[in-house]
């Protein structure tokens, strides 16, 4: 069990004294003389539990605990008195939510076992916090995902009902008509692609092996010259490696993360430059894969940069994509404790930096 800490208020100096000795060997234990004295504990270090006196000269117990419920709703509350009063008890759980209700004088063991049992509460009830904020957090996103997926899949399936409509009424047109009719099957694919990728990374286990770098990036590169041969021709690209060491980890994961880096940084290039290039450095020692993908392309406005990683999220319209792709980099690198982090500066480029523990 994780190290207990524990609020006790008490406006009797004794009583303060006499709880910290008799279970700081136990508990980390604060105590504190008054309300004020409470809330600068609450304010500057995490507390589990608050047990309170009741009968205090400026502020009650239950009180106490109303007052503090908004801003601090987590420690688990116990309320100490000598008084039975009952009202008190009614009050405490109507209005402070106090967990449990203790006479005093308290009996050593059966404070130990209260505040034991309040620690098991708190522990439950923050894990039960962050399930319905995970849960928050996929509704969101399953939200966005099925109306952004739907509305992509819609646009490029009306160009192709149009374009059949007149390929079939207009022959002298039909070489053009082809162009954009392989332009909205490749919209088509690449939506699904992202939507399979999604799919496969949330819920595939991770399977390890060891990772081939120069043909993982060979592979990233003839993918993505078929998905952008236009853009890709000009484009000159540079890796570099430095291997320390065997690098250990899920082969589809990692060639997902580098394939949707190299395809931003190709697919971002300035049209007016005539010297494009993207340099993919790649470092693996014993701890640790460092990768960096940097080009020289039109890069991101600072306004759009914190976006850059929701579902869906396009900076930069006039180029085609699913806007899926650096969601899937950042939940993908999150599937594998790893961080990421970019700079990019708007007409100059965008860098990319990321670590991931290597599993050797």
């Amino acid at each position: 069990m994780a190290e207990i800490s524990i609020l006790y208020l008490d406006d009797e100096l004794n009583n303060l004294v006499a709880f910290k000795a008799g279970f700081r060997s136990i508990f980390k234990v604060h105590t504190a003389n008054n309300v004020v004295e409470a809330l600068q504990v609450l304010n500057s270090t995490e507390v589990h539990i608050i047990v309170s006196d009741q009968r205090m000269p400026d502020m009650t117990g239950v009180e106490f605990f109303e007052y503090i419920l908004h801003k601090h709703p987590d420690p688990v509350r116990i309320l100490l008195t000598a008084y039975s009063d009952i009202s008190a008890v009614i009050q405490a759980i109507n209005k402070g939510q106090i967990f449990r209700y203790i006479e005093k004088p308290w009996d050593h063991n059966r404070m130990i076992e209260a505040m034991e049992s309040a620690y098991k509460h708190y522990w439950i009830g923050k894990q039960l916090k962050l399930k319905n904020q995970e849960l928050e957090k996929m509704n969101e996103e399953l939200s966005r995902f099925v109306y952004s997926a739907s509305h992509d899949l819609k646009a490029p399936v009306k160009t192709l009902l149009g374009l059949l409509y007149l390929i079939e009424s207009e022959s002298d047109r039909r070489e053009a008509m082809f162009q954009l009719f392989s332009k909205s099957i490749k919209q088509l694919d690449n939506v699904i692609n992202g939507i399979t990728d999604f799919y496969k990374n949330h819920n595939f286990n991770i399977s390890l092996s060891q990772i081939n770098f120069p043909l993982l990036i060979e592979e990233a590169v003839v993918n993505v010259q078929n998905t952008l041969p236009n853009t890709f021709d000009d484009v000159n690209i540079v890796p570099e490696y430095i291997e320390e060491y065997p690098f250990v980890s899920d082969n589809f994961r990692i060639a997902l993360i580098i394939n949707n880096l190299l395809s931003n940084s190709i697919k971002y290039q300035k049209s007016e430059e005539d010297n494009k290039w993207v340099k993919l450095k790649i470092l693996t020692d014993k701890k640790q894969l460092t990768l960096s993908i940097e080009d020289n392309g039109i890069g991101i406005p600072e306004e759009f940069q914190s976006k850059v990683y929701n579902m869906f999220y396009r900076a930069n319209t006039h180029c085609s994509g699913s806007g899926i792709g650096l969601y899937i980099v950042k939940e993908t690198i999150n599937k594998l404790d790893g961080n990421i982090k970019f700079s990019s500066t708007e007409g100059r480029g965008t860098l990319f930096e990321l670590t991931i523990p290597n599993l050797v």
